[in-house]
Parts: C-alpha cells; sequence; structure tokens
C-alpha cells in the first residue's frame, strides 16, 4: 500500500510540474501582450513583387468572392500576382476563376496538401518575385494588407506574419472559436514579440522573402501543420519572424462542434508531432549554439489544448481537497488561478458582451469532444483533414468600406 502511495505522488508531482510550467509560460505571455506591440514599418518607395499563393483544396463556394476581392488590393497591379492552387475543384468553378486575372494552376492531388500544393505552384513560377505571400481559400484581406506587408520587408524583415481574425460570429462556436484565434494572437505573436521572440505562424495571412520560402519549402513534406514545420526551421536559423497587430485578414470560424473538434484534433497531432521531431536538435542545438529561444518554442509544443488545462485543473482542484493534503489543494489551486487569469488577460475587451455567456455554455461540451478526439490522435497527422469553408466572404468585404 505504501508503494503505491509513493508512486501516486511521484506521478502527482511530475503532473503538477508540468502543468504548473505551462501555466506559467501563458501567464508570463499574457502579462507581456498587455504592452502595445510597434511594428517597425518603411516606406521607401519601392513595391516589392509579390506572389500572393491561395493553397485551395474543393472550396467551390467561397473561392471566388475571396479572389475577386483580392484583386482589389490597395497595391500596384503589375506588382502582385494571385496564384490560385485548385485542387478537386469543379469544372464550372474553374471557368468562373480563368475570368479573373489570375494564375489559375488547376491539379488534383492524390494526396492533397498545403504543403504539396505550394511546392507545385513554385516549381511552375518564374525566379521575379521578392515575396511569398500565403492566404487560405477563405481569407479576406483588409485592402492594404500587401502594402503593409511590403513596408515591413522595407524594415528588413524576412518573414512576416499579419492579424488573422474572425469574420464570422454566427453560431456559439464561431464565437469560441474567435475568441481562441485572439488569445493565440495575444500569446503567441504579441506576448512574443514584446519578449524579443520571433512571432508564432499560423498557416495563412503570413508572408515570406520568396527565395528563403521556395527553398525550404523544396524540402518541406507534411501532412499537416507546414506553418509549424517552417517556423521550427526559421528560429533554428535564428531568423526572427515580425507581427502587424492592426493589419488584418479575416478568417472563417468553424460553426460547430463537429468540424471544431476535427479541427484541433489535427493541430494538436500536428503539435505533438513537431515536439517529437525538434525534441533532439533542441537540446543540441541549446548547447552548441545558445539558441535559447529554439528550445524553449520546441518545448511548448507539448502544451496540452488551454480548454483541457482548465477542464484538468476545475476537477483537479476538488478531487485534491478530498484525498491528498491541504498542500496540494493550495497548489493546484493556484495553477486554476493562473490558467483563469491567462484566459482574463488575453481575451480582448470586445468580447465580454451577452455573447460570451451564452458561448460559454458551450464550453463544457467542447472539453468532452477534446478529450474524446484524443483517443484517435495518432491518426489525425497521417491523413489531410480538410476543413470545409462555407460563410459568404464578400459579405465581409462589403462591411468593410
Amino acid at each position: 500500500m505504501m508503494i503505491l502511495k509513493d508512486i501516486f505522488e511521484i506521478l502527482q508531482l511530475v503532473a503538477y510540474l508540468y502543468i504548473t510550467a505551462i501555466v506559467v509560460e501563458l501567464l508570463i505571455l499574457a502579462i507581456a501582450s498587455l504592452f502595445p506591440y510597434h511594428p517597425k514599418l518603411v516606406d521607401d518607395g519601392y513595391f516589392r513583387k509579390i506572389a500572393l499563393f491561395v493553397p485551395a483544396y474543393s472550396e467551390d463556394e467561397v473561392i471566388y468572392e475571396v479572389i475577386k476581392s483580392a484583386t482589389e488590393q490597395k497595391y500596384p497591379k503589375e506588382r502582385y500576382d494571385i496564384i490560385v492552387i485548385a485542387d478537386h475543384f469543379r469544372k464550372e468553378t474553374l471557368e468562373k476563376l480563368r475570368k479573373l486575372d489570375i494564375i489559375l494552376l488547376a491539379k488534383d492531388f492524390e494526396i492533397s496538401t498545403k504543403s504539396r500544393a505550394l511546392n507545385y505552384a513554385l516549381q511552375k513560377l518564374p525566379e521575379h518575385y521578392e515575396i511569398a505571400c500565403i492566404l487560405d481559400a477563405d481569407n479576406i484581406m483588409q485592402i492594404d494588407f500587401l502594402s503593409y506587408i511590403n513596408r515591413s520587408f522595407a524594415a528588413g524583415y524576412k518573414v512576416v506574419q499579419g492579424h488573422r481574425t474572425a469574420k464570422n460570429l454566427n453560431t456559439n462556436f464561431a464565437y469560441l472559436d474567435a475568441i481562441s484565434e485572439e488569445i493565440n494572437n495575444n500569446l503567441f505573436r504579441k506576448g512574443f514579440r514584446n519578449l524579443g521572440m520571433a512571432s508564432s505562424l499560423i498557416g495563412s495571412a503570413m508572408a515570406f522573402d520568396y527565395h528563403l520560402f521556395k527553398n525550404m519549402m523544396a524540402t518541406v513534406e507534411v501532412v499537416g501543420g507546414f506553418d509549424k514545420e517552417i517556423e521550427m526551421r526559421l528560429i533554428r536559423q535564428k531568423i526572427t519572424t515580425e507581427y502587424l497587430p492592426k493589419v488584418y485578414v479575416y478568417d472563417e470560424k468553424v460553426q460547430n462542434a463537429e468540424v471544431f473538434t476535427k479541427q484541433r484534433r489535427r493541430w494538436l497531432s500536428a503539435q505533438f508531432h513537431f515536439f517529437g521531431k525538434n525534441f533532439v536538435p533542441a537540446f543540441k542545438s541549446l548547447f552548441t549554439e545558445g539558441n535559447i529561444e529554439y528550445f524553449f518554442k520546441a518545448m511548448s509544443y507539448i502544451q496540452l489544448p488551454r480548454i483541457l488545462l482548465l477542464a484538468f485543473l476545475i476537477v483537479a482542484v476538488p478531487v485534491s481537497y478530498f484525498i491528498n493534503p491541504p498542500v496540494w489543494t493550495i497548489a493546484w489551486g493556484f495553477d486554476l488561478i493562473a490558467i483563469i487569469l491567462v484566459f482574463l488577460l488575453s481575451i480582448p475587451r470586445k468580447f465580454y458582451n451577452k455573447r460570451l455567456i451564452k458561448a460559454l455554455v458551450t464550453i463544457p461540451k467542447g472539453m468532452v469532444m477534446m478529450t474524446v478526439s484524443l483517443v484517435s490522435l495518432h491518426q489525425a497527422n497521417r491523413k489531410f483533414l480538410h476543413t470545409k469553408h462555407t460563410y459568404n466572404a464578400f459579405q465581409i468585404k462589403k462591411k468593410r468600406k
């Protein structure tokens, strides 16, 4: 009996150290995100040639209006090209797209991935571009997005992440997803930059030095999380990713529990995959090159999703009260208070309204579905999991005029 008790104490200590390390990191980032961040922008009078990539898989419902809005950017028309990689599109959609002033590359891949689509396009294009900008098929850029990207590159940056934000809040899950996106922006982009570290990438609304991007992508072949693969490579090379907190790209948020769970399972699978991939190289780089940031961010990939952290701590505190000495209840209580503070500090004030109360009702369902999804986590990084987009993007463009 004493042996079992000792084993339980050891396991609880390990769990506590793991959870506390995550919570403390998130709290530091949340506090850092409270301070304003002013990116350096330079107007050098030169308009860099931009390749605007839109890899799209079976996005017939949204692609046309999204691309049409992209042709209306306040940037010299001759200085940017829109490249649509249309994978598994209907013939009538392709015919409609061909009428727009874009470069259309139609290719039905046997195994569809974003990295495969981008590499296909990069092989087809000439070498005269200076910036590669990546959008998702449902993304709507603010009208001067490319101009701000150009000014950030004029300031000397080779990689820039824009502020991706919600374009729809039409369901409770969409509202929660929008809040989650803004928490990520505050913690892992604004927070990191205020602490002097590179912004995390997010998969779209991002721009790269064209030749740097092409050279990196040539050896990238992943089913999911290509942005994480690139981010790790950039940090390993000590290349800083800039963040533009006031330069927006509007993105469709998931509208129901099923899509929410599938999307999070895919993200979590990619996260753990890249933790395993970078674990040894990060340790080696720390001791041989002193690359603290690479080590720190590689270790961060072992984090549990915040919603599961909250669920675990809500259970841990009362359970600890009945089975542990008081010191453990206080310890777990500290973590619970800290994670609640993370949410309170990193959720933008505009979300504190009646809609938030309604959306909170769906959190228990999200917690349960996220927990269940962990059972099939090992399968998520083996095959392409597509998130279908249906929201009418053109409504947002009209609204912003």
